[in-house]
């Protein structure tokens, strides 16, 4: 049997582009010009209120963060930003 040329590696995922502004970490979508997160990272942990968005630049998500755990009320938002469902996070 012949030995076939294959690529077995694993493909690696870009990472995000980044940026740190008045203590907030903004990360980007893969075209590296829309805003995909922002909240602040404190101990190598998300920490207080965060936001996700679309492509588009459309609120997708929001919360709060309490030592790197989700807490409390988090709200996802439907294409046009408005509110779509709320989930209690707490314990």
């Amino acid at each position: 049997m012949k030995k076939e040329n294959c690529d077995l590696s694993e493909k690696k995922v870009p990472e995000k582009k980044m940026d740190i502004v008045d203590g907030f970490t903004i990360k980007y979508h893969a075209n590296g010009k829309t805003m995909w997160s922002k909240g602040k990272i404190i101990d190598d942990q998300p920490e207080g209120y965060w936001e996700w968005y679309r492509t588009d630049g459309t609120l997708k998500r929001s919360g709060h963060f309490e030592k790197g755990e989700p807490m409390g009320e988090w709200i996802t938002y439907d294409g046009k930003g408005e509110v779509y469902k709320v989930t209690n996070r707490d314990s």
